[in-house]
């Protein structure tokens, strides 16, 4: 299948209370791949992904989104984004939030039950969200998302504070919706999760240090893990 962009982003500045955060930043994420978009907290990750959304105000620059300008009201039913904090309510169970979403977001009864299918919580629709782990509340956050078949997913630290076994679970459910030619842009502060990535977005201070697969920013970095190469790289853009 042909690798077709879901994200361009050319010459991005952005200005948050008198903080350059992004001065002329430009990359691209594919359809049909997890893209990672890694790097500290503070390197401009969450304010990257509500400019993607379009809910960030921008001084400058482009940003194409499945072929329409970022906040475009035609993309409102084509993207999905998942902020770092549980999207749903607790006091309800996990049925019934996604029949309230279902209703806000005009989708069909049907996508329900794929929803739940795709987040493996069928058994779980019954259970109210609070009494459920945070591995599976950030599933039924991720199951609204999926209520309208997006075809951008537009993840904010969705593994953050989860033990390695539901890690494991959600990626292999990120990569499920990239084998279906979706765009999936999740990202992380935990450098470890790169090997889960096929494509890597290395972010600092609003600076792009690099771009592409991890053996591939490991043979130009010539380190050994991705930690090296991300000091590497720093140690490279120092004025």
């Amino acid at each position: 299948m042909e690798i077709q962009p879901g994200i361009t982003v050319d010459g991005l500045r952005v200005e948050r209370n008198g903080t350059r955060v992004f001065e002329g930043l430009s990359l691209s994420v594919a359809r049909g791949a997890v893209t990672g978009l890694l790097g500290p907290n503070g390197s401009g990750k969450s304010t990257l992904m509500r400019a993607i959304v379009g809910v960030q105000r921008v001084q400058g620059g482009t940003i194409d989104v499945l072929g329409e300008p970022a906040g475009s009201p035609s993309l409102r039913s084509r993207v999905a984004y998942v902020t770092q904090a549980p999207s749903v309510y607790g006091d309800i169970t996990v049925g019934e939030n996604l029949h309230f979403f279902s209703r806000v977001l005009a989708a069909p009864e049907a996508s329900i039950e794929a929803a739940l299918r795709t987040v493996d919580l069928l058994g779980e629709a019954d259970r109210v969200v609070n009494r459920l782990s945070g591995g599976q509340r950030a599933r039924v956050s991720l199951a609204t998302a999926l209520l309208g078949d997006p075809e951008l997913l537009v993840l904010d630290e969705p593994t953050v504070g989860l033990d390695p076994l539901l890690r494991r679970e959600l990626w292999d459910t990120f990569h499920g919706l990239a084998r279906e030619n979706r765009a999936v842009l999740v990202s992380s502060h935990v450098m470890d999760e790169a090997e889960r990535c096929d494509e890597l977005l290395l972010l600092r201070d609003g600076l792009l240090l690099a771009t592409g697969t991890l053996p591939e920013i490991l043979e130009r970095t010539g380190a050994g893990d991705l930690e090296g190469a991300f000091l590497r790289l720093v140690d490279e853009a120092a004025p």
